[in-house]
């Protein structure tokens, strides 16, 4: 049997160890510090403040780097391996430069179904990037999240956590062109869209101070609520659902002369709000409300 010359003793290149992480500039550190000491008072024992001080060096770089992690270690008497421990654990988390806007597709199975699938590949080809890059510009940086708990507005779209609901390719792709352009944004609910790093300095735990920025909501759908209603022991009317686009489907006009769709459209509407179109991956199978069995 033939053998293979044995090879020569190949050289190791031994690297020198990573040097420490660099300090923020003194003017950052002594302002963040005085942030960290708000958060850390909320909270009977400091390292419990590690979440939001996360948050906090991440509103600072738009992303959690050495530096920031390094912060947090030693405002918190931490060593910096239990911080970069929970920093890797939780994709709130940036490890890495990112955009002004994090655009997140919800790929789990609902919204996969009803066109989330469709939305990701679509936009990953329009932006040309892939999960977790940037574009060019800086402006956005798309990924693929899991469930956004708004299964009854699938498919959904969030840009820096705000809720952008029944998507399709085509608006997803109006959405990132109106980011990246600067064009103004609403979403479907809650407060006007924000910055990334304004959004982490929110979730840090900092008053949001644009006007009426509190007072915006937007809660569950009313599939989601039909549950907490019965448990309150509201009444809830019989209903017989049909395939869409039959005669049963037609509008029904109440009182004031607007329909059952148009009073919802007007409750759940964003600047960037699709037709509910269904099931955009796989147009052949449409998918849609159908009569429960026995009914």
């Amino acid at each position: 049997m033939k053998t293979e010359p044995a090879q020569p003793n190949q050289e190791v290149q031994l690297g020198m160890p990573q040097l420490p992480a660099p300090d923020y500039p003194a003017d950052v550190r002594a302002r963040l510090e005085a942030d960290a000491k708000e958060v850390i008072s909320r909270y009977p024992d400091s390292r419990s403040a590690l979440l939001p001080l996360l948050h906090l060096v991440q509103s600072e770089e738009g992303f959690v780097s050495r530096t920031g992690m390094r912060f947090c270690a030693e405002v918190l008497e931490l060593t910096t391996a239990e911080v970069t421990a929970v920093a890797t654990f939780y994709s709130m988390y940036r490890r890495k430069p990112s955009g002004e806007y994090q655009v997140g597709v919800c790929t789990n199975t609902l919204c996969a179904v009803m066109g989330g699938d469709a939305i990701f590949e679509d936009l990953k080809q329009h932006l040309d990037v892939g999960n977790n890059e940037t574009t060019d510009d800086g402006k956005v940086t798309l990924e693929h999240i899991e469930c956004n708990a708004a299964c009854d507005f699938a498919p959904v779209v969030m840009v820096n956590w705000e809720f952008f609901d029944n998507q399709t390719p085509e608006s997803a792709r109006q959405l990132v062109d109106d980011l990246r352009a600067g064009r103004p944004v609403e979403p479907t609910r809650g407060a006007t869209l924000c910055s990334f790093k304004e959004t982490s300095r929110i979730l840090a735990g900092f008053p949001d101070e644009r006007p009426g920025a509190v007072d915006a909501t937007g809660g569950a759908g009313p599939a989601s609520l039909i549950g907490l209603r019965l448990a309150k022991g509201e009444p809830i009317p019989a209903r017989v659902v049909s395939p869409r686009g039959g005669p049963q489907d037609r509008p029904h006009h109440g009182a004031d002369g607007a329909s059952d769709e148009q009073r919802s459209a007007s409750q759940h509407l964003s600047s960037h709000d699709a037709p509910q179109r269904t099931s955009d991956s796989d147009p052949s199978h449409p998918a849609g409300p159908v009569t429960e069995e026995g009914e």
